[in-house]
């Protein structure tokens, strides 16, 4: 259905954008803000070690597998109307978790706010996506946006130490609900989306079963690699169900007339390079987040607050890349030769954060985190855009969905997997030094061997980076000049939607 008259872009679109990112920086803070406030949590509530990885797995699980469900949901149902929804479910969630009085309680909050959080997220980026379609305009709100998406993460590890230290921790989820509040308000008042960009075709009910329960197997498979082996029945079991639902999902997606995830969508080389790329690079930087806060409070001694404080050149390096270097060439440079780069300077910091010892000083912390944060915002940025890049628009709300999903299995991946990385290289640590165990220096052996298993993790988050740079290289060929890039041949479009002039 052609409309003879495009609407102008949204007068309010700046503002629109103000409440569009904080709602995505509510749903990226709390990816992280929670992790300072466990041991809290677990204090007050009295539950084990092993049930305390289920309060994040459990956010993960329901957030990771049902994404690409809230995204058609939100092309369906209409962004904005998603976009509130999601909103006030994600708050009313938050207001449980805070007055959960028993694990299953706040375990069960916590898989709330997955739930609307998958609503929420799609719907706040294909808001954006829709908004923005000149050039440079597009390209400053996605530096923006980046910016918020890389630099939650470490935002939220700042805001849980000074909540946790100052408050208590159920304040981290009670922060959620103001957040949410004025969001809606937003929404209500400010936010418009364009005519004519909504899909009406019936949902994919198969599509829609078989990756959210096989994104659900494969994120579980990798937190109970964590928790029990990689050779443990369940765990080889998990994969195996993962990959034969996943592989049946491709070939349902392949045969019906209305798919959840149309396979154009992911098969564009820019956009699948862009999911494939970032949920890379999140593997490593979430791995980086939970080690180097475990490090900072277990070893070097710090509070939350100080270890929250110790991010915080992370954030501005994150911010400085993604609007500044990132929001400033991505019209005027390939997208691969902002991400490529992006991803070594990121890789960069790494190398220098494997080296930490039992004894190392901020000084040595801080370049590091310096170059992750500058890297990963420049590449973030073009990545969130390219993803959506000449999508259609009645597509725009899938594709937006695969960038997070994208991220959020990333970062459920990353902290399982490279966990069992640092544990199994520091029990071989303290196998090989097994006599010094017996001797007055004991303690200080144990913290070498706490640090042996980080900075092992932290290299393997090197190699994700890296591998992330080569793809970004290797399958990127879409660019700044590309933006007003005609039509394809499968009817996609450059900008979304196509305004007149």
């Amino acid at each position: 259905m052609s409309e003879s008259v495009v609407p102008q872009a949204d007068p309010n679109r700046w503002k629109a954008l103000a409440f569009i990112g904080l709602a995505q920086l509510m749903v990226v803070l709390d990816a992280t803000i929670v992790n300072i406030a466990l041991p809290s949590a677990q204090h007050d509530l009295a539950f084990s070690d092993t049930n305390r990885s289920w309060v994040i797995t459990a956010y993960a699980l329901a957030f990771g597998g049902l994404l690409l469900f809230g995204g058609r949901v939100s092309d369906m149902w209409g962004r904005r109307r998603t976009f509130i929804v999601g909103l006030v479910g994600f708050a009313a969630a938050s207001a449980i978790g805070g007055l959960s009085q028993n694990f299953t309680m706040l375990v069960s909050a916590r898989a709330l706010q997955g739930v609307f959080g998958a609503l929420l997220a799609p719907s706040a980026l294909s808001l954006l996506t829709v908004s923005f379609t000149e050039a440079k305009e597009r390209a400053k709100a996605f530096g923006i946006y980046g910016a918020i998406a890389g630099g939650g993460g470490a935002l939220g590890l700042i805001l849980g130490g000074v909540l946790t230290e100052y408050l208590n921790w159920r304040w981290t989820f009670y922060i959620n609900v103001p957040f949410a509040i004025v969001a809606v308000l937003g929404a209500v008042y400010v936010i418009r989306e364009p005519l004519g960009s909504r899909n009406r075709n019936p949902l994919d009910i198969p599509g829609v079963l078989l990756v959210s329960s096989g994104l659900v197997a494969l994120v579980y498979g990798f937190t109970n690699a964590s928790e029990q082996s990689w050779g443990a029945s369940r765990t080889v079991a998990l994969f195996v169900a993962a990959a034969v639902l996943l592989i049946a999902f491709v070939i349902v997606e392949s045969r019906v007339s209305s798919p959840l995830l149309p396979l154009r969508v992911v098969l564009d080389r820019n956009r699948g390079g862009s999911y494939l790329a970032l949920g890379l690079a999140v593997i490593g930087m979430f791995g980086l987040f939970l080690f180097l806060t475990y490090y900072m409070q277990k070893v070097l001694d710090y509070s939350p607050v100080m270890t929250g404080v110790a991010f915080l050149p992370m954030v501005v390096g994150m911010i400085t890349g993604s609007t500044q270097i990132g929001a400033r060439l991505m019209n005027r440079v390939p997208a691969r030769f902002l991400m490529g780069p992006g991803f070594l300077v990121a890789s960069g910091g790494m190398a220098i954060l494997s080296q930490i010892k039992v004894d190392s000083s901020y000084w040595l912390i801080l370049p590091g985190l310096v170059l992750m944060g500058l890297g990963m915002g420049t590449a973030f940025m073009p990545a969130m855009s390219l993803a959506t890049f000449r999508v259609r628009p009645t597509d725009a709300g899938v594709a937006s969905a695969m960038v997070n999903t994208s991220q959020q299995v990333g970062g459920a991946i990353g902290t399982a997997a490279l966990s069992t990385v640092a544990t199994a290289a520091t029990k071989s640590f303290l196998t090989s030094h097994a006599a010094q165990l017996h001797s007055p220096q004991a303690q200080l052996t144990l913290l070498q061997a706490q640090v042996h298993g980080f900075s092992h993790a932290i290299w393997w988050s090197f190699g994700f980076l890296i591998t992330a740079a080569v793809i970004a290289f290797a399958l990127l060929n879409g660019g700044g000049q590309a933006n007003h890039a005609p039509a394809g041949a499968d009817g996609e479009v450059a900008d979304i939607p196509v305004m007149a002039h």
